[in-house]
């Protein structure tokens, strides 16, 4: 299995390439290859797409983890550049409006109508059960929340604004045979909580965890939480990034030992 990263907060050394707020990352795995996100901006994740000698109707599948901006940003561009339809997968939630009240108000949901992406080929297939889309490819479905639980942002629902939990947070569980490898966008269900959730769906071990872990700004007690719960768990690598935050990654680093820092360009290989 290869995992590339599209969109990250931080670019490599690759002439041409392109860091910036979100996250994207492409996944090739069992003869297929699947786009997890797509980042804040459209123009970025094709200028790094481009960079990065990807076809874009070479990509099977669009897998999105939740409905925040700086995932789903590019969906639109992405479908204007491709000449097929694309299936897209994710939680049924992703549409829901959500706002921002901090530093100023503002919409930080998914920037587009379920109705305007059909119109450039999209196919939705919207669930909360887990299930498998590709062969090795496994939408986690709905994370049961056991641990850490916190809201971002708000909802606007019926017009009053009431705290966002984020519950279509979803991660991509990738079969690799007798282990399993994780992707997360945020991770806003809890890092430890898509962990156990995705060994308890696959009865395997977790070879590789990816992403963004949500722990910026969480307290050393947090952290410590989240070192020794990956352990207890015998997760393998840690390939952090996005929004786990650079103190909350070199602290990852020091104390869970195994940890690799995400930026474009990245190739994982598993």
């Amino acid at each position: 299995m290869k995992v590339t990263i599209l969109f990250e907060n931080h670019a490599g050394w690759r002439k041409g390439l392109i860091g910036y707020h979100g996250f994207s990352a492409l996944v090739e795995h069992n003869g297929h290859r699947v786009l997890v996100d797509t980042g804040t901006d459209g123009r970025v994740l094709l200028n790094n797409i481009r960079e990065l000698g990807v076809e874009l109707d070479s990509i099977d599948a669009l897998f999105i983890t939740h409905g925040h901006y700086d995932h789903t940003g590019g969906i639109a561009e992405l479908l204007k550049a491709r000449s097929e339809p694309l299936d897209v997968y994710a939680h049924p939630g992703i549409f829901a409006r959500r706002i921002a009240l901090k530093p100023r108000r503002r919409e930080i949901g998914i920037p587009f109508t379920r109705k305007e992406l059909e119109s450039l080929g999209a196919v939705f297939h919207l669930s909360e059960k887990p299930f498998e889309f590709l062969p090795g490819f496994i939408s986690s479905g709905k994370i049961e929340r056991k641990t850490w639980d916190r809201a971002v942002g708000y909802l606007v629902e019926d017009g009053k604004e009431v705290k966002d939990p984020v519950k279509d947070d979803i991660a991509l569980i990738l079969d690799l045979g007798d282990s399993v490898a994780v992707i997360t966008g945020c991770g806003h269900s809890g890092i430890l909580n898509i962990a156990r959730h995705a060994i308890d769906l696959t009865r395997k071990p977790i070879k590789a965890l990816i992403g963004g872990f949500h722990l910026r700004g969480a307290p050393e007690h947090l952290l410590d939480d989240a070192v020794e719960g990956l352990r207890e768990l015998g997760v393998g690598t840690l390939y952090a990034g996005h929004c786990t935050g650079i103190d909350e990654y070199a602290y990852l680093k020091e104390h869970f030992g195994l940890a690799e820092p995400l930026f474009v360009g990245k190739e994982i290989r598993v």
